[in-house]
């Protein structure tokens, strides 16, 4: 079995359902056993605790640089022999040094179909642009923000009666069948990463 760490500032629904989808086996051959926090108040850190899974809070403020701060984060992941690094709502940037180290290591999840509304407010931006059509995207992460090959993106349309709120629901209940699907595919190992942009699977 792999061993899944998830990185994550807030609420953890998207973590919830990592959670669940190992489970339900719907996540065959991996199992989440670390969740690392930027934020002492994080929900997702009960979540942790419910779930049995082992959780470190780590305080960028505590270190003299961010370089040092990743080092520990590296550290730990070493120490917990991690296979997979799993981003779901954390809110801070990684650096070109941490994805070096995590290379083809590291996922995202983005409320948008990208390139379109790479961001902190995908939802919002993309609501406010007036499209007919926006979705979900899960990514590895390369230098770039909001960047890296596409691993699987889905789709869904934005109705005339919808408001940001309903919306912001239909994105994330995406969400949270897409990035389980797609840690999946990741740990099955079957998939290829194609001139550093394109995911064959």
């Amino acid at each position: 079995m792999k061993n899944i760490c998830v990185f994550a500032s807030g609420f953890g629904s998207n973590f919830q359902a990592i959670i669940d989808a190992c489970k339900k086996k719907k996540i065959k051959k991996g199992h989440v056993t670390l969740l690392i926090t930027d934020n002492k108040n994080a929900y997702a850190r009960q979540r942790a605790r419910k779930a049995g899974i082992d959780q470190i809070y780590c305080n960028p403020k505590d270190f003299p640089s961010k370089k040092d701060w990743e080092k520990h984060l590296g550290s730990i992941l070493k120490k917990h022999r991690i296979d997979l690094v799993v981003l779901a709502g954390f809110m801070r940037i990684l650096s070109p040094y941490f994805v070096r180290q995590f290379k083809d290591k590291t996922i995202n999840i983005h409320p948008a179909l990208l390139p379109a509304f790479p961001g902190a407010h995908a939802i919002k931006d993309a609501f406010d642009y007036g499209v007919k059509v926006t979705g979900v995207t899960v990514h590895f992460i390369d230098e770039k923000v909001d960047h890296g090959p596409i691993i699987l993106q889905e789709s869904l349309e934005v109705k005339k009666t919808d408001s940001l709120k309903t919306l912001e629901k239909k994105i994330h209940k995406v969400e949270h069948r897409l990035y389980p699907k797609a840690i999946n595919i990741l740990l099955s190992g079957k998939y290829r990463i194609r001139n550093s942009r394109k995911v064959s699977l």
